[in-house]
């Protein structure tokens, strides 16, 4: 406790001793009066004019009279007639329930008749569609007329070119060829039996190698201008089945030459 008693006592003490020494210092200056006034500041005047300074004025506001009642509000009511019936005035159109002024019992038939729009087609005028065009359907092949008179042959080639007509004829398209082919081995620059051969492959519907032959048959008929001709059109028949129309029109062409 007395430990307790001791440290009051000196911080007492400290506080007490702190305030006394703040409580010492000198004033602060004190600015605005006429002492040190050199005239630079206009505010305070000069040391033969100073400033003399007036009390401040003092202004009473007061409300206006009049503003604080309420005008006074005047009904004004409209000068109208009496009211008058319906019906008893005759100037007046009998009362409706349209508030457009419309008759509601009046018919509607005889209304006039409304034109259409001039940019309206009419009915009569209504065009029906047009129908798709038809698919194009490719045209056939013309049927090929082979040549039939040839210039004379060997007896041997002879037989079996008769041989083979025989066969052709009965429909035995492959005993046919097999004696044609027996006959190129005998004369193998005959034309006649390549033409022949070209026409018994088309036949068969091998377009691809009867256009082969022919065309080694139009080779090899180098002064026989209707054996020519006829090997050129067996070419572009053969052209036709394979779907080559640019290439038919060319052979075509060249058969025309002769």
């Amino acid at each position: 406790m007395q430990i307790r008693h001791l440290l009051f006592a000196f911080f007492v003490t400290f506080l007490l001793t702190a305030c006394a020494d703040f409580g010492g210092q000198p004033p602060a200056p004190v600015f605005g009066g006429q002492a040190g006034n050199n005239g630079d500041d206009p505010y305070l005047g000069t040391p033969d004019n100073p400033v003399q300074h007036q009390p401040p004025q003092i202004i009473v506001t007061k409300p206006l009279e009049g503003l604080g009642k309420a005008p006074e509000m005047v009904e004004i009511k409209p000068d109208l007639p009496p009211p008058v019936a319906p019906g008893s005035d005759p100037t007046q159109p009998p009362e409706t329930t349209d508030p457009f002024g419309t008759d509601p019992t009046a018919e509607t038939g005889n209304l006039p008749e409304t034109e259409p729009p001039a940019d309206q087609p009419k009915p009569a005028e209504i065009v029906a569609p047009i129908a798709p065009p038809a698919p194009v359907v490719p045209k056939a092949p013309e049927a090929l007329v082979p040549l039939e008179t040839f210039a004379p042959q060997t007896p041997a080639v002879g037989s079996l070119v008769m041989a083979a007509n025989e066969n052709s004829q009965g429909g035995n398209q492959d005993s046919a060829v097999a004696s044609i082919e027996r006959a190129i081995r005998i004369e193998p620059r005959n034309a006649t039996l390549y033409y022949k051969l070209a026409v018994l492959r088309l036949k068969q519907s091998k377009p691809r190698l009867a256009e082969d032959l022919a065309r080694k048959a139009a080779l090899l008929a180098v002064n026989d201008n209707t054996l020519k001709k006829h090997s050129w059109l067996l070419i572009a028949n053969a052209r036709e089945l394979q779907k080559n129309v640019g290439g038919a029109k060319k052979a075509k062409a060249e058969a025309a030459k002769y």
